[in-house]
């Protein structure tokens, strides 16, 4: 894993009433805004290698979204549009006139999408590492707005009880473990990201966001929508190991001039397990001319 020594600042913005936490480091330069997956531990430690490259060159940013990481997790319902309006809010924040290249992971792929359909200005490039939305299991062209959230569920897992309980059995420490050996595809994992995910899933209010990611409110109904409406340059990466390989519907996006797609010989977060290959795939994508 790449290491940083440099110094880290700390910034705050409220976004829809939520305190939304970001760090910066790095040169001054163009601007990155690097945004964690959802999953029961996420937060900006996920992109930690990342932003430990970048800062050598790039004033980098690493937003942690509502209900994760250092940001608020207070009780409200956590949804597409309260994700995006965080990432739209930080992007507002650290824009100073030169258009942002960012990157999301993951679900929080479908948030930087919809943020830079609807602020297209704020941002010079959209890099989508392991994006969801491209699976096989359906056509995603609901009414705009619309989830995929199941009302039951949700009413299960906020019922007394439960899903505080579900998520302590989800978040032990060899549960993690599990779960992050699936997303690698392999035991190897990243062990600094591990203890990272372990501490953060102990926080106060760290329950509430994962049991509206496992109710589905957190997934667009309408992605496909959003996808076909992005214009700024798109560059997809993903893995072929692990649990998430499935990117059937990815060719009829893929195949318009300002996307690109590359496929990395390991799990969903490619930057980890072949930081030289990523990277250089990435640094190529961002050198070239903006459409």
């Amino acid at each position: 894993m790449i290491t940083d020594t440099r110094p880290v600042a700390r910034g705050e913005v409220i976004s829809a009433g939520a305190r939304v936490v970001y760090t910066a480091s790095g040169e001054a330069g163009p601007p990155l805004l690097l945004i964690h997956s959802i999953n029961a531990a996420a937060s900006a430690a996920e992109v930690e290698p990342l932003r430990a490259h970048f800062t050598a060159t790039r004033r980098v940013y690493c937003i942690d979204l509502p209900g994760f990481g250092e940001s608020e997790r207070s009780e409200r319902s956590y949804t597409p549009r309260l994700m995006t309006d965080a990432v739209i809010t930080v992007a507002r924040e650290i824009f100073r006139g030169q258009p942002i290249d960012a990157l999301a992971v993951s679900l929080s792929c479908e948030f930087l999408a919809r943020a830079v359909v609807e602020n297209a200005s704020l941002f010079r490039s959209v890099a989508l590492v392991s994006p969801t939305g491209f699976s096989a299991d359906r056509t995603l062209r609901q009414a705009t707005g619309e989830t995929r959230g199941k009302a039951w569920l949700s009413n299960l897992l906020r019922g007394p009880g439960w899903g505080p309980s579900l998520y302590r059995l989800l978040t032990r420490p060899s549960v993690i473990r599990y779960f992050l050996e699936r997303t690698w595809g392999s035991k190897n994992i990243d062990e600094a990201l591990w203890r990272a995910d372990v501490l953060t899933a102990r926080t106060a209010g760290a329950h509430v966001a994962p049991l509206d990611f496992l109710s589905g409110y957190l997934f667009s109904a309408d992605i496909h929508n959003v996808y076909d409406a992005v214009r700024t340059p798109v560059w997809v990466s993903h893995g072929c190991r692990g649990d998430f390989v499935d990117y059937r519907q990815l060719p009829q996006f893929a195949e318009r001039n300002h996307w690109r797609v590359s496929v990395f010989d390991g799990g969903a977060l490619p930057y980890f397990e072949q930081a030289h290959e990523f990277l250089e795939a990435y640094q190529k994508f961002l050198n070239q001319p903006a459409t």
